[in-house]
C-alpha cells in the first residue's frame, strides 16, 4: 500500500439523489444503446460471418496512404480510418461527457479505487473488455476516468484493456488465424491490462495521484443538462481536432513506415525490436492488426514480426497517448508505451517458439 493510500481519510460514503441515479441512468443507456450500434452488433454480424467463411473481408489500413508521401495519401488514409471508428468515437465522447458531468464521484471511485493496484488494474481491465474500442476512442473515457479521481492503474487498465482484451477481436483471431496468435495475444494482453498498469501506478504514485475530495452534495436535476453539454463540448474541441491532426499525420508517413517491414531480412532479430517500437506509435481501428497480419503472412514475415504487430499495433498510438497525456500523466504514457513495446518484443519471441 502506498503512502497516498494509506493516508487517505475514510469518508462516508454520501447517499444518491435523485440527480445521481438520472446521472447513472443516463450513463447505463448511453452505454447499452451506443455500444450496441457501434460494437456488439456489428462484431456478432461479422463473427458469424467469419465462423462460415474464415476469410477476413478487407485491406490492411495502410494500404489507404499509398505506396509513396503525399498530401492525398494521408487525407485517403484519415478518411478511411475516421470511418471505420467514428461511430465508436462519438459514443466514447457521450460516455466521457457522462463520466464527467452525471456520475456521482463518490460512487465512482468507490468502484474503481481498489486498496491495491493489482485490484485497481483487475476492475478496469474487466470493464475495458464490454466496451470493445479501440485504442483512440478508449482514451477520451480513460481521460474521463483519471480527471474524476480514478486511480492510475485502474485508468490505464482499462485504457489498454479495451483493444488488448477486446473479445471479439479474440474471436476473430480464432477464427482467422492459428491458435498460436490467439494465445499470444490473451497472455500478454492480461500482463500489460493487469500487470503493467499496476507496476506503473505504483511506481508513479504520490503526490500527483491523490485523489480529489467529491462533491459534497448531489447536482439539482435542473443543473444536468448544462453540465454535460459544457463536459460534451469540452471533450470534443479539445480531442476531436487533436486527433484529427495526428492520424493525418501518421498517414502522411506511413507508406515510409511500414516499409520497414521489409527490414527482417536485414535485421534478423533487430527487426521485430524496430517494428515493436513503430507499430506502438501507428493507429488501427479495432481489429486493424488481423488483416495487416494476414497480408504479411504469406509474404513470408516471420512469426517474430508478426508476434509484435499482433501486440503493439492495437495497444497504443501516438494520437491515444497524447489524448490521454495530461490526464494520466507524461511519464505514466510514457511507460505504458515502453512496457507495450517491450511486451511485443516478448510476444513476437513467443510466437516464434510456439510456431
Amino acid at each position: 500500500m502506498t503512502h497516498t493510500q494509506a493516508s487517505a481519510p475514510m469518508r462516508t460514503p454520501r447517499r444518491l439523489g435523485a440527480a445521481d441515479w438520472i446521472g447513472l441512468a443516463v450513463l447505463a443507456l448511453l452505454l447499452v444503446v451506443g455500444l450496441s450500434w457501434s460494437k456488439w452488433l456489428p462484431y456478432w454480424d461479422k463473427a458469424w460471418t467469419l465462423s462460415e467463411t474464415s476469410l477476413w473481408d478487407g485491406a490492411p489500413l495502410f494500404d489507404a496512404a499509398g505506396q509513396t508521401v503525399s498530401l492525398s495519401g494521408a487525407w485517403d488514409f484519415t478518411l478511411v480510418y475516421f470511418t471505420a471508428v467514428w461511430k465508436a468515437l462519438l459514443v466514447a465522447l457521450l460516455v466521457a461527457a457522462a463520466i464527467d458531468a452525471l456520475v456521482p464521484r463518490d460512487w465512482l471511485l468507490r468502484l474503481l479505487n481498489r486498496r491495491s493496484h493489482a485490484g485497481q488494474s483487475l476492475v478496469g481491465a474487466a470493464l475495458s473488455m464490454p466496451s470493445m474500442m479501440c485504442t483512440c476512442c478508449a482514451a477520451p473515457v480513460a481521460a474521463s476516468l483519471r480527471d474524476s479521481g480514478v486511480r492510475r492503474s485502474a485508468a490505464l487498465a482499462y485504457w489498454v484493456g479495451n483493444p488488448l482484451l477486446n473479445p471479439a477481436v479474440l474471436i476473430f483471431l480464432a477464427l482467422v488465424l492459428p491458435w498460436q496468435y490467439t494465445a499470444v495475444r490473451i497472455v500478454f494482453a492480461v500482463l500489460i491490462a493487469v500487470g503493467a498498469s499496476a507496476l506503473i501506478g505504483r511506481w508513479v504514485s504520490g503526490r500527483s495521484d491523490t485523489v480529489p475530495d467529491p462533491s459534497p452534495a448531489s447536482a439539482t436535476m435542473s443543473s444536468l443538462p448544462v453540465r454535460y453539454l459544457r463536459s460534451l463540448s469540452r471533450f470534443t474541441l479539445i480531442l476531436v481536432p487533436e486527433h484529427l491532426a495526428l492520424v493525418f499525420v501518421i498517414g502522411l508517413v506511413a507508406p515510409w513506415l511500414t516499409g520497414v517491414y521489409g527490414l527482417e531480412a536485414q535485421l534478423g532479430v533487430g527487426a521485430v525490436i524496430v517494428v515493436a517500437i513503430i507499430a506502438t506509435l501507428l493507429v488501427i481501428p479495432t481489429g486493424g492488426e488481423i488483416p495487416i497480419i494476414l497480408t504479411l503472412v504469406p509474404l513470408g514475415v516471420g512469426a517474430g514480426v508478426t508476434g509484435a504487430l499482433l501486440i503493439a499495433l492495437p495497444a497504443l498510438s501516438i494520437p491515444s497517448m497524447v489524448m490521454v497525456g495530461k490526464a494520466i500523466g507524461w511519464k505514466t504514457t510514457a511507460a505504458m508505451g515502453a512496457a507495450v513495446a517491450a511486451s511485443a518484443v516478448l510476444a513476437g519471441g513467443a510466437l516464434a517458439v510456439l510456431s
